[in-house]
């Protein structure tokens, strides 16, 4: 029994031991990376410069970033402090009539009064809206609203429109207000240094705040100069959700042809690939139509710029989507001629100006969807004849009243934005027509649930009709469809393989219709 105590008595002896040595260890070695931290922050506080006239301290913004504004040169200050009293009225009419003169007699007294009195909000302010922004100050516009998230960067001077050297890392909106103020003094700005996003969409589209005869005004015009598709996808719907005027510039990357920049209904800009994404999310929010939009018609071909592939690096780092600053933002550099964000940005304000002020505006909004209206038409009969040949094939007599599930918003769908409005086989635009790609195993007859019923139904699945010329369709059907042949047999394999992934492209897209 005593042995046993002091068994007992001899291990606790040793756990005791091994706690006390272990805490002397801790401690001895928390003592020593204490006093490494102390040494550390010793010698970066002895490392930063006296506050003088080479380093001066300014204070941080709530973000804990640098200030907004850099410190203002003399000309500057007198620049702000003359725009703060023409904006509160004391600067003299007849200057400002004299500096809008060219304007005054192209849109005569009447209109330049509707473009003075306008509210216009700019959503989105790097190459595209700055030179929209000062374009739209410079003809007359009183009251901006911009809206940017963003800072300048070095990047950024090759297609901003007002930034500088002096102004890299300060918010673009500031940016703009700083030099347009030298421009035209009597402007009133509202800068929201912000990401524009749904949730906070009533706020930032809300009238004008500032206390005046304008307070409580309504926007006149919103431009979306936005390259991020989610938020361009949710300013648009808003827009057209709660009917205020808006216009939207697609992409300007990668484009160099000035001469195909144009202005049209969103439902016309098929080549444009930013235009497709947002065209297609739009549709997904029952808005098919009824937005203009600048876009380019220029193709890519050999030689043009195209988006730059990502390093091997930055896929190996992960997921790619979690190398963008933002969801849905470009994680690669775009490559941009510096002159086509211009060209982008005063067309859009151009077309601003001109119906906000009641100029005619000769090209057509929105005809391309409605022009296109007969082909549609044209195409879907051309289907329903087809289907109905192919059905007679089959079951050897004619089908009276046979209906397809395929309607005139499918057939433009999948005409224009599957196929891009050219031949899956040759790429030829004109003669077009939609065929089956394959031949279903139960064949052409009519489904025979809804026979029954009294519905002679032919089912066709959007992802399997395919674009071809009328003569390439004749070849299809006695071919593959009523021939028997193999589309290996019929087509090469660069063929068949791009008509896989536009039927891949429908599937993906169908879950959402």
């Amino acid at each position: 029994m005593n042995k046993s105590i002091r068994q007992a008595s001899n291990v606790i002896m040793l756990a005791a031991t091994a706690v006390l040595s272990g805490a002397a260890v801790a401690g001895a070695i928390f003592g020593y990376q204490a006093y490494k931290r102390k040494e550390a922050v010793s010698e970066l506080k002895d490392s930063i410069p006296d506050i003088n006239e080479r380093h001066h301290a300014e204070k941080l913004t709530e973000f804990g970033g640098a200030s907004i504004a850099p410190q203002l040169s003399k000309e500057d200050q007198r620049s702000a402090a003359l725009a703060r009293r023409a904006q509160q009225g004391d600067y003299d009419d007849d200057l400002i009539l004299e500096q809008l003169a060219r304007n005054r007699v192209f849109l005569t007294d009447e209109g330049l009064a509707k473009l003075r009195s306008s509210f216009v909000i700019v959503v989105g302010c790097g190459g595209v809206g700055s030179h929209a922004a000062a374009s739209l100050a410079r003809s007359g516009v009183s009251k901006l609203r911009l809206i940017d998230f963003d800072q300048a960067t070095l990047s950024s001077l090759n297609r901003h429109a007002l930034a500088t050297l002096a102004d890299v890392g300060t918010p673009k909106v500031h940016c703009i207000r700083r030099r347009l103020e030298q421009i035209t003094p009597w402007t009133q700005f509202d800068c929201r240094n912000e990401l524009f996003g749904g949730e906070v969409a009533d706020d930032l589209l809300a009238p004008w705040v500032f206390e005046g005869g304008d307070q409580g005004r309504k926007p006149d015009y919103v431009l979306d100069c936005i390259d991020n598709i989610t938020s361009k996808v949710e300013l648009l719907h808003y827009c057209h959700a709660h009917s205020i005027p808006v216009i939207s510039s697609m992409g300007a990357g990668c484009k160099s042809d000035p001469t195909r920049v144009t202005v049209g209904d969103i439902s016309e800009s098929t080549d444009d690939r930013l235009s497709r994404s947002t065209r297609r999310r739009l549709k997904l929010l029952g808005v098919n139509s009824g937005i203009p939009v600048v876009f380019s018609t220029e193709r890519p071909g050999p030689g043009k710029a195209t988006l730059l592939p990502l390093a091997e690096d930055e896929f190996s780092k992960g997921e790619v989507g979690e190398l963008s600053v933002l969801p849905d933002f470009r994680a690669r550099i775009l490559p941009v001629l510096g002159t086509m964000p211009a060209v982008f940005g005063y067309t859009v304000a151009n077309h601003v100006i001109c119906d906000i002020s009641g100029y005619p505006i000769d090209y057509s909004l929105g005809g391309g969807g409605k022009g296109r209206e007969k082909l549609y038409d044209g195409i879907q009969t051309s289907l329903q004849g087809f289907m109905e040949r192919l059905t007679r094939a089959d079951v050897g007599r004619q089908i009276v009243g046979l209906r397809l599930p395929i309607s005139k918003d499918d057939v433009g769908y999948i005409v224009d934005e599957i196929w891009r409005g050219k031949s899956a086989v040759s790429g030829l635009p004109s003669r077009l027509v939609l065929a089956p790609w394959t031949r279903p195993a139960e064949g052409f007859a009519p489904d025979a649930k809804w026979e029954k019923e009294g519905q002679r139904f032919i089912p066709l699945p959007l992802a399997d009709l395919v674009c071809m010329t009328k003569e390439e369709a004749a070849v299809h059907e006695k071919q593959v469809l009523l021939g028997g042949k193999k589309l290996e047999e019929v087509y090469d394999a660069k063929i068949i393989e791009k008509v896989n992934q536009r039927r891949a492209e429908v599937e993906y897209y169908e879950q959402f219709r």
